[in-house]
């Protein structure tokens, strides 16, 4: 489907070039972006009881050094020309976590810059709030890369579950715009590929009816970590995007394993878009 809504997560003054990747993106396809300004509030720990002016004044300062970023924020947003709406709350994380998820049912797309991306709180909230509870498509923006909604050449994650073919029907239209698709298809010999036959092929019938222009591509991982094998090809085949479908495990067995959705968050190379 089209992008026409984004919805940008940005956290305090140290975000404001995440902003700028969001502002950039709308800018080059002409989408409404809607600014998200969060900032897990400061709560007292075990020395801080009982809670005295001292802390009550840290949380004051603390507050309003967001509420001056927010506000720097807003301005940059009002001086780009875009279209765009702006929000900022101060708050604890689960009252963080509904607001985002409910901003997200009226988004087709959540963006996170590289700052929010090494913020364990915020980017805690984009996953929970965002992937889980909306289920929203989320795009990670990495430093320096000039993202764009129209991404030329694409590759796209495979690996015969739901989610990954959820995120082929979120990227659709981009992948029917792009000048070349590539299916990453890791260790093909492992069960989930053995229901089409060839691994990847009944895919890549699917998106050619189409007009995909697609190229699947077994790759052996030789033992290596599923996200370093996808990062590696992608920047073989000269990719503007990385797609994929993020978060196969319940939420509570992410938590404690991890998994390749959770690796590629510490670790992303170009623009890479996650769907569960």
């Amino acid at each position: 489907m089209p992008f026409k809504t984004v919805l940008a997560v940005v956290g305090g003054k140290d975000t404001a070039a995440d902003l700028q990747h969001a502002i950039s993106l709308c800018a080059g396809s002409e989408a409404h972006l809607s600014v998200l300004a969060l900032q897990v509030a400061l709560s007292p720990t075990l020395s801080d009881y009982p809670v005295d002016t001292d802390w009550l004044d840290r949380r004051h300062h603390h507050q309003h050094d967001f509420k001056a970023a927010a506000e720097a924020h807003d301005a940059a947003c009002a001086g780009s020309g875009i279209s765009y709406d702006f929000a900022s709350f101060y708050d604890e994380p689960v009252f963080l976590t509904e607001e985002l998820t409910r901003r997200a049912f009226y988004a087709d797309l959540i963006t996170v810059g590289p700052r929010v991306m090494t913020n364990a709180s915020l980017i805690g909230i984009v996953v929970n709030g965002g992937l889980f509870d909306a289920m929203s498509p989320v795009l990670l923006l990495p430093e320096g890369d000039q993202a764009s909604l129209r991404p030329k050449r694409i590759m796209l994650g495979w690996n015969n579950k739901i989610e990954a073919i959820r995120a082929v029907r979120e990227s659709m239209d981009m992948l029917m715009a792009a000048e070349a698709v590539y299916v990453a298809v890791v260790d093909p010999e492992s069960p989930y590929a053995d229901h089409d036959g060839e691994p990847g092929a009944e895919l890549a019938t699917f998106l050619a009816r189409h007009g995909v222009n697609v190229t699947v591509d077994q790759i052996p991982s030789g033992g290596r970590p599923v996200e370093d094998v996808l990062n590696q090809r992608a920047l073989e085949v000269s990719a503007d995007m990385l797609v994929l479908g993020a978060y196969g495990h319940a939420r509570w067995r992410q938590r404690i394993f991890g998994g390749v959705t959770s690796s590629m968050m510490k670790g992303v190379k170009l623009p890479t878009l996650l769907v569960r």
